[in-house]
């Protein structure tokens, strides 16, 4: 298979339209419909189910993606180790994370890993929690952290751990002193909450409902970094797990209380990358420290 057709083919896959692949490639139109019409003639399917709507692959496009997916990423590691990333002189590591992690671990990973490998770059994308999975499915991201509360097609889970939701508040509020919590007594008091493309919220969802909790949240956001600030400022409870926060909760003056609601604890943290895919060396070194952070900080932080 040629690997222009290839390209063509994961762009019309990744946009669902020629059109669109025609204009993000600048390729025209027909040109690329005549390599998808060779690809499907050599392969004897068709590799798309064509809609009124767009395009959607079907079960053979599927499979060919994946593949021509990781033959790309294949390719792009073997070059960049020739250019010196087995000794992690240079290169880049592409990371997709959920905000939580972003706005203080993986600064602070990145930067005690740059403190050994100066010349290693990083691009760090905050995303929902399932569109890190789908970058790293693509292909479109090295490295997924994230929170999960199931397998993901496509996806390798490289590390996983427990990450029950805590409820966080400032040291002066009227529950910081307890031991535990349940989800009827956090109800009683001014609350803030995500929107609904998180874990935290759909699990909040699905326990509140369960047990016919009324809730009301003084504020709704999808900035987690918002609702954090929310509580610091003494409006009153957010939800958010040990690691999002282990790094400066202390220091600014929050605590964090465990929730016993069982509903509360099924989710898992993961370090994920694309399944049969072998990492870049930076990336996997990077991996490897990562997950040696993320193990340290869970041995101390509160509540986890």
């Amino acid at each position: 298979m040629q690997s222009a057709a290839l390209k063509y083919f994961l762009e019309v896959a990744r946009l669902g339209s020629i059109a669109e692949a025609s204009q993000r490639l600048n390729v025209a139109s027909s040109a690329i419909s005549r390599q998808i019409a060779k690809l499907e003639a050599e392969v004897g399917v068709p590799l798309f189910e064509r809609r009124a709507r767009g395009m959607n692959l079907s079960s053979a496009g599927e499979l060919l993606a994946a593949h021509a997916r990781r033959t790309r990423l294949d390719s792009e590691r073997v070059l960049a180790e020739i250019h010196g990333l087995m000794q992690l002189r240079s290169g880049t590591v592409k990371i997709a994370t959920s905000e939580g992690f972003a706005i203080d671990l993986m600064p602070a990973a990145i930067t005690q890993f740059r403190e050994t490998y100066a010349g290693i770059r990083f691009d760090l994308a905050s995303v929902p929690p399932a569109d890190v999975s789908r970058r790293v499915a693509d292909g479109d991201a090295d490295i997924g952290m994230t929170f999960s509360l199931a397998p993901i097609k496509g996806v390798r889970i490289e590390h996983s751990w427990p990450a029950p939701i805590l409820a966080l508040m400032r040291a002066d509020h009227p529950l910081a002193h307890r031991a535990r919590l349940r989800l009827s007594e956090i109800a009683t008091y001014a609350i803030a909450i995500p929107e609904r493309d998180t874990t935290i919220r759909q699990l909040l969802d699905i326990c509140l409902a369960s047990q016919a909790i009324p809730i009301e949240p003084v504020l709704t956001s999808n900035h987690m970094g918002a609702l954090r600030n929310f509580s610091r400022y003494g409006g009153g409870i957010s939800l958010t797990s040990a690691l999002s926060v282990a790094l400066r909760h202390r220091e600014e003056g929050m605590v964090i209380v465990p929730i016993e609601d069982a509903g509360m604890h099924v989710r898992r943290m993961e370090l994920q990358t694309m399944a049969e895919r072998t990492l870049p060396q930076a990336a996997r070194a990077f991996l490897d420290h990562l997950s040696g952070v993320i193990a340290a900080l869970i041995d101390r932080a509160p509540g986890g």
